[in-house]
C-alpha cells in the first residue's frame, strides 16, 4: 500500500476497480476447468459470493466493474450491477452490454456511484474481435468536472494499443480524469503510451500492484491511471479471493475546483 500524508487535504474520493468474473470465485487454476460450468449455469455459491463482493464495495464512492452479467440463465436472470448497487447502497448504477448471448449470457462492464453523473456515455471499443467496451461518467460540469472511464481491453497487444488510443482521443477534452479497469496487460507493456500519457498529464498508479491470479498474484493487469492534478493519497491491492482478479482501491484528493463533487 502506498500513502501520502497531507494534513491540509480535505476532500477525497474513494475509487475501486474490480473484475468480478461474473461472481465466480476461483481459488486455483484447476477450478477454471472444474468450475467452468458456472459460466453457463446458475450456482448458489455465486449468489453467496456476490454478497461478499457487495460488502467489499460498500465503503467506496465510485466502483468500476468488469465481467458482470446483466441478467441471464447463468445468474438466475439477476442483473449483477443492479444487485450489487442495491446490496451496497449505491444510488446510481450503469451497465454496459458488450456481448449479448441472449438468455445464456449478458456480458459487460458496470459502474456504481454515490454521486449522480451529469453525463454517461457508452463506448464500443475498436478491435479485431467485437465485445469490448468502455463507460465514461462525468461528475460536474465544464472545467469543474471529473471524468471517469471504466474499461476492459482486449487480450492482444495490437488491439490494446488501438483501444487505448481511441480512449485517449475522447479523454483529451478533460482536465481532470481517471481511467480504470482491466487492461489485460502489465505496466511494462504500457511504455508505448508514455508520450501520450505525458502529453495528457497522466500518471499510472502502482506498477508493482499485482492483481492476477487472485490466489497468488503475479501480474498487474488491472490499472488505475489519473490526471496529474489529482493527488493520490493511497493505493492498494485488496487481499480477497472473490474472483480470479483482486481489486485495486485508490483514494484521490480532489483539487479545490472539484471539491463540491464529494459534498
Amino acid at each position: 500500500m502506498m500513502e501520502i500524508n497531507d494534513e491540509t487535504t480535505t476532500r477525497q474520493l474513494r475509487l475501486l476497480t474490480y473484475n468480478i468474473q461474473v461472481g465466480i470465485k476461483t481459488s486455483t487454476f484447476p477450478e477454471y476447468v472444474t468450475g467452468g460450468w458456472k459460466h453457463l449455469l446458475p450456482s448458489r455459491a455465486r449468489q453467496q459470493n456476490l454478497e461478499q463482493i457487495a460488502s467489499l464495495l460498500a465503503p467506496y464512492d465510485i466502483v468500476a466493474l468488469q465481467e458482470v452479467d446483466r441478467g441471464s440463465m447463468r445468474t438466475s436472470f439477476i442483473n449483477q450491477v443492479e444487485y450489487l448497487a442495491t446490496k451496497a447502497n449505491f444510488p446510481f448504477s450503469y451497465h454496459q452490454l458488450n456481448r449479448n448471448l441472449g438468455r445464456f449470457a449478458q456480458h459487460g462492464n458496470g459502474v456504481l456511484s454515490r454521486f449522480e453523473p451529469s453525463l454517461v456515455v457508452d463506448y464500443k471499443l475498436p478491435g479485431f474481435v467485437p465485445g469490448r467496451g468502455a463507460i465514461l461518467i462525468q461528475l460536474g460540469q465544464g472545467e469543474n468536472s471529473l471524468a471517469i472511464v471504466v474499461m476492459h481491453l482486449a487480450l492482444s497487444r495490437r488491439a490494446q494499443r488501438l483501444q487505448l488510443s481511441y480512449i485517449m482521443e475522447f479523454m483529451a477534452g478533460y482536465k481532470h480524469f481517471v481511467l480504470m479497469g482491466d487492461l489485460n496487460c502489465v505496466a511494462e507493456n504500457l511504455v508505448w503510451f508514455e508520450e501520450k500519457f505525458a502529453k495528457l498529464g497522466l500518471q499510472s498508479i502502482g506498477e508493482n500492484m499485482h492483481t492476477f491470479p487472485s490466489w497468488r498474484p503475479r501480474r498487474g493487469i488491472d490499472h488505475v491511471i489519473v490526471s496529474s492534478e489529482l493527488q493520490v493519497k493511497s493505493a492498494e491491492v485488496l487481499n480477497c479471493v472473490y474472483s480470479d482478479h483482486r481489486p485495486i482501491a485508490v483514494d484521490i484528493v480532489l483539487p479545490f475546483e472539484l471539491q463540491r463533487l464529494s459534498s
